[in-house]
């Protein structure tokens, strides 16, 4: 297994345990917190992306399948909205590998590991082509002009999923009738 941060900040020597940004994972004290590399696509944005991101999985039914990937396609998406796109096209960022030592699992849905110790990288490296950084792990980048019918589509199927920075996508759309 192999566990990675993603950042847009180079030659960080060492990660110090921090408060968690959401309580999401459950947990709630100071940790250094990881992806591991099966879905590592969903983390090669800037930050601050909003993202809807979803995977087949072994209990994802034919339906669901088939109404969420074209034939051919990868059962992996990591969905973005139009707005985000030139900037996904333009960022640099830099993709630090973690020894696995000191970390246990988080959320085994979204890949998420931590450790309670400091952490020092075994290797950093550079993606400035994060559209063929995501294709290189196995998933398809989308644009959507709203990542909100999506995630509702997708809260509703038996995919795997993960939706990541919503808080700074676009307004949910006004579905009141009348």
């Amino acid at each position: 297994m192999r566990l990675f941060h993603v950042s847009d900040r180079a030659g960080i020597a060492r990660f110090d345990p921090r408060p968690p940004p959401a309580l999401d994972a459950g947990v709630t004290d100071k940790v250094v917190w990881a992806i591991e590399a099966r879905l590592l696509a969903n983390y090669l944005l800037p930050r601050d992306c909003p993202r809807v991101t979803f995977h087949a999985t072994a209990t994802t039914t034919p339906d669901d399948v088939a109404r969420f990937f074209p034939a051919g396609a990868p059962r992996h998406v990591v969905a973005i909205e139009e707005a985000w796109a030139e900037r996904v096209r333009n960022a640099e960022l830099k993709l630090y590998e973690f020894p696995t030592a000191t970390f246990t699992l988080a959320d085994a849905t979204a890949a998420y590991w931590v450790s309670r110790a400091p952490v020092v990288p075994v290797r950093e490296t550079t993606n400035d082509n994060l559209p063929a950084a995501i294709e290189a792990r196995g998933a398809e980048l989308r644009a959507v002009a709203s990542l909100w019918p999506l995630r509702a589509a997708v809260i509703a199927s038996t995919l795997g999923f993960s939706f990541i920075r919503m808080r700074h996508a676009q307004p949910r759309p006004n579905l009141a009738l009348g």
